[in-house]
């Protein structure tokens, strides 16, 4: 081992000795860990216009767990993909109800779908020296650093009005796609050593359709997979201000940083596992699962294959079922419900039944198997990224771009609460922490 690791490992040590806080502590001095109770309540920290998520309802005065709902601007999702789903794509439709608050008319949403296709273009040369320079196999940070070199080219990147900051949000959104999949091609081709492909995106098609056809070699697609990915992104777009990424835009607008600094930050917090990540943790489990487990049909050997993940002796022995509960949810993930509804669909497109009857098997399994193990409070079903993931891969999406597809959709929510903030707020954000250190003399050096 190299001297600068031993240096390392001690230094880390020392860390560990000089922050390590007893559990106990943050129940005597009633500190909420990660913000949220024992009940799994968040501390409520603003208010917001935008969403809402329902996983409880009150029964005789007792707060009771019930079917999980989310609502875009007082609508109910599921209703709003039963609205366009098989007649049109949504994703426009409910990028314009998320940051303006209303459902759009036909000529409402006809400008909106011309704007944002006006607004798909790059830089000159952007591509070039920016996206294929340094490419990197974690394509979020090649969106990050994008996100950030576009504010060079903004003659008005600090102006925090809403005219302004309004105007940098729907040019990222456009261009968000464009960032993400040639962020991917050039990782692909500079270090995978495979072809390159740079398609121009089409004003003529949605953004799902885009994604696809900019994606893939040939720009070919099934009016079913444009259809399914545009679902997938209108049901990650938003949920609600307290999810990690969420928080973190409202926390940076506060400060008064300007947009792409805001969405640069997001974008770091989504990319973590426990957060936008967490789709890929679901794939890898199960591409192990379907390693260790020779008959997919035998309930009693995946039933074990899920106790030996709990008892942290599978997979990667985090003691964690991947796509199972939520933070907030309990009897049911809507978002979950409306993707199981049309993955069997593409399933069978794809020739994935047995697949896809694995998933299911999992999905009633594996709150049994965790129920046995542990305290539920709250009930725990499968959350959206069970299923997402599932999709992704059927829709020959590669797995460097599962979160980036993530952010793609998520933007839109940022976008939103960007803006609610800075309507509203104009102060900073700074909770505050207990301090619990222990007062000490100062000692000379030579007493050291």
């Amino acid at each position: 081992m190299k001297k600068n690791e031993l240096y390392l490992n001690d230094y880390a040590q020392l860390c560990r000795e000089a922050d390590g806080l007893e559990p106990e502590m943050f129940d005597k001095y009633e500190v909420q860990r990660g913000l949220r109770d024992k009940n799994g309540n968040g501390v409520v920290t603003g208010l917001t216009n935008i969403s809402r998520i329902d996983a409880f309802k009150t029964v005789d005065g007792v707060k009771t767990p019930c079917e999980g709902k989310l609502w875009y601007r007082g609508y109910d999702c599921i209703e709003l993909v039963k609205g366009f789903r098989g007649t049109r794509f949504g994703f426009e439709e409910a990028a314009y109800l998320l940051l303006f608050g209303n459902l759009p008319n036909e000529k409402q949403l006809k400008e909106f779908r011309d704007m944002l296709a006006a607004n798909r273009t790059l830089p000159t040369n952007f591509t070039r020296d920016v996206i294929m320079k340094a490419p990197s196999s974690d394509i979020m940070n090649s969106l990050t650093r994008s996100v950030l070199t576009l504010a060079s080219y903004d003659r008005n990147c600090s102006d925090t009005s809403v005219e302004n900051v309004l105007r940098q949000c729907l040019n990222l959104i456009s261009v968000f796609p464009m960032l993400a999949v040639y962020g991917y091609h050039s990782y692909n081709h500079y270090q995978n050593d495979e072809s390159m492909y740079i398609h121009r995106p089409s004003r003529k098609l949605s953004t799902a359709e885009n994604l696809l056809m900019m994606l893939r070699p040939d720009k070919s697609y099934t009016e079913l997979e444009a259809s399914v990915l545009d679902i997938a992104l209108v049901l990650h777009m938003e949920h609600g201000g307290g999810n990690n990424s969420t928080f973190t835009t409202r926390v940076v607008t506060s400060s008064g940083s300007d947009t792409y600094s805001v969405i640069a930050a997001a974008l770091s917090s989504l990319k973590g596992p426990k957060h936008g990540g967490a789709n890929i943790k679901v794939v890898e489990m199960m591409q192990d699962l379907e390693k260790h487990v020779s008959d997919w049909e035998d309930e009693d050997a995946v039933r074990d294959y899920l106790k030996k993940i709990l008892n942290k002796e599978a997979f990667d022995r985090k003691g964690l079922i991947y796509g199972m509960g939520h933070a907030v949810y309990s009897l049911s993930d809507p978002r979950a419900q409306v993707f199981k509804g049309f993955v069997h669909q593409l399933a069978s497109a794809k020739g994935r039944e047995k697949d896809f009857a694995l998933y299911s098997m999992i999905e009633r399994m594996a709150p049994e198997v965790i129920a046995e193990k542990a305290r539920i409070y709250k009930g725990v079903s499968a959350n959206v990224d069970f299923y997402s993931g599932f999709v992704y891969s059927m829709l020959e999406i590669p797995l460097e771009m599962f979160t980036p597809i993530f952010a793609i959709a998520r933007i839109v929510g940022w976008s939103a609460h960007r803006i609610e903030e800075l309507i509203n707020m104009d102060k900073i954000i700074r909770p505050a922490y207990k301090s619990v250190m222990r007062e000490q003399e100062y000692i000379p050096m030579n007493e050291r």
